[in-house]
């Protein structure tokens, strides 16, 4: 495996770990929301023959430093843009996975001159529609009521899952997670759909989404690729959520081309 390094960096007072490699142009990576860059760690391996990967644990999240007060997308946004520029970043290709591309998609809104290309994987933010279980997360009544008992509930759940339907089941789910969750869908739907703002983004876009995915369906692809002007969208079959661990290498490849 290539040579990964665990690295930590202050943030706006914020004590952050991230996975570093490789050579080449920069390539910033943002988790999803039952993740952390350790997630990300084979792609990494696969993806720094190429570029310099930087993949930080959020804050809140894995080994970055748990969170006070709230923080939302808009934090998010503001920190990935400190981030970058406190390693000496201008320029980058940003990769955002779920939630870490709703992320990605609200950078490339506000800061698309940073951005050389944006690929965003199984992203939120692209439609109402979401699974039942992340609305059920993102209930903050649901969750204070069940309070520790909630991360065993849905280990429980990711178990009888794996006999009885097809769905998706990450975990844990982090008070961040929870928080930011609670501001971008309710019970019934995703609350922050960007597709009216589409349009303007005019940074070469790539959208890759697994076919069966049952968190968010394969259908937002395709909304978004209608509406981003300068947008490819590849759809991967017998694939779910995290397409970019299932289909490791056929990802990778996929993704260095658009890249370049």
């Amino acid at each position: 495996m290539a040579n990964i390094n665990d690295e930590r960096i202050m943030v706006d007072g914020l004590d952050i770990h991230y996975l570093t490699g490789g050579s080449g142009e920069p390539l910033i990576i943002l988790h999803g929301g039952g993740d952390g860059a350790r997630a990300w760690k084979r792609n990494i391996a696969v993806l720094s023959r190429k570029y310099t990967i930087y993949v930080p644990d959020l804050p809140g999240f894995g080994s970055s430093q748990a969170l006070q007060a709230p923080f939302y997308i808009p934090e998010m946004v503001e920190f990935i843009n400190e981030f970058a520029r406190s390693l000496g970043l201008k320029r980058f290709y940003l990769v955002g996975h779920s939630f870490g591309g709703g992320i990605a998609l609200h950078y490339a809104l506000r800061y698309p001159e940073n951005i050389r290309k944006l690929v965003l994987v199984s992203s939120l933010c692209l439609g109402k529609e979401i699974a039942w279980w992340i609305r059920l997360v993102a209930n903050r009544r649901i969750c204070q009521g069940l309070g520790k008992g909630i991360n065993s509930i849905f280990k429980g759940i990711k178990y009888v899952a794996k006999y009885f339907g097809p769905w998706e089941i990450v975990e844990p789910i982090s008070k961040t997670s929870i928080q930011i969750g609670s501001s971008i869908s309710t019970l019934t739907e995703q609350t922050i759909v960007l597709l009216s703002q589409l349009p303007t983004i005019m940074i070469p876009t790539l959208v890759l989404w697994g076919a069966k995915d049952t968190i968010v369906p394969s259908a937002h692809a395709y909304a978004a690729a209608e509406l981003i002007p300068d947008c490819q969208v590849r759809i991967f079959e017998n694939c779910g959520h995290s397409v970019y661990r299932e289909k490791l290498r056929e990802f990778s490849n996929v993704l260095s081309g658009f890249l370049g």
